[in-house]
């Protein structure tokens, strides 16, 4: 393999941290809503 194609896969291959973080932010956001949802609902 070449230095450029070799060099191209790995950026391919690489993870995208910022799109990862976004997914981990809004997958715990959504777990705290449902929290807070299940108790106000429980509560009453």
């Amino acid at each position: 393999m070449s230095e450029r194609n070799q060099k191209e896969h790995e950026e391919a291959s690489s993870p995208r941290f910022g799109r990862l973080l976004l997914v981990l932010i809004s997958a715990v956001a959504l777990i705290v809503v449902i929290t807070f949802a299940t108790e106000a609902y429980y509560t009453k």
